[in-house]
């Protein structure tokens, strides 16, 4: 088993405190602490509080970004790869939840503007599902749908059951599945899961997949 290295036994430290108690609680002290380190052997890695979380906010944007890159598809041109990645990798978010979490509610409550990395991934991410063959304005739909999922977690507030949870994922990545054509006579049709729906149908044929969520 890999060694942890001190730099990444401090990130994790202060991951687990503002996890388990808040970021007011995050002191160079605690994690000190909490590391079984010297408070000079922290300062050797980090010079200050808003140092350790930047890093903190770049580790968790690093795994973040390599959780959706490990689902984009090998195959080009491949209409909605990058929805479909990034639904995924918020599905198994759950596994690198701390250091992703407290790096965003460390940044969010000290200095905004070290969530910086974090905010260019999502504009990369934001471009890339526009562009990937699906309608622009219904992946951003779902996308923010995935975005809010994710954060009612992070805040404790989803109030949904682990079976639930998975219904919703896999609905989305139904949605993500809608491919939008053009039609001889000009009206716009909806290809879901191989089902062409006139898109006058479209608003109806949503409120009965909403209804069967719900049930």
């Amino acid at each position: 088993m890999p060694r942890t290295s001190k730099r990444q036994l401090i990130l994790e430290s202060a991951a687990a405190i503002i996890n388990e108690k808040g970021a007011d609680y995050l002191t160079l002290d605690a994690v000190a602490q909490r590391a079984g380190i010297s408070k000079g052997g922290l300062f050797y890695h980090f010079k200050s509080k808003d140092e350790l979380i930047k890093e903190l906010v770049n580790y968790a944007n690093n795994l973040y970004r390599d959780n959706v890159n490990q689902h984009i598809d090998n195959e080009k041109n491949k209409k909605g790869q990058w929805l479909n990645a990034f639904i995924e990798a918020t599905r198994a978010h759950r596994t690198d939840k701390a250091p992703i979490t407290s790096g965003m509610l460390a940044a969010q409550g000290t200095n905004r503007s070290l969530l910086s990395p974090l905010k260019t991934s999502y504009q990369e991410w934001q471009y890339q599902i526009t562009h990937d063959g699906l309608d622009e304005v219904d992946a951003t739909i779902i996308r923010l749908a995935v975005d809010g999922l994710w954060l009612s977690e992070i805040f404790g507030i989803s109030a949904i059951d682990e079976e639930m949870r998975e219904k919703v994922i896999e609905r989305l990545k139904r949605y993500g599945s809608l491919v939008y054509d053009t039609q001889q006579n000009g009206e716009m049709t909806i290809n879901l899961d191989k089902h062409h729906l006139n898109v006058m149908n479209v608003k109806n044929h949503l409120k009965t997949i909403a209804r069967e969520v719900s049930q």
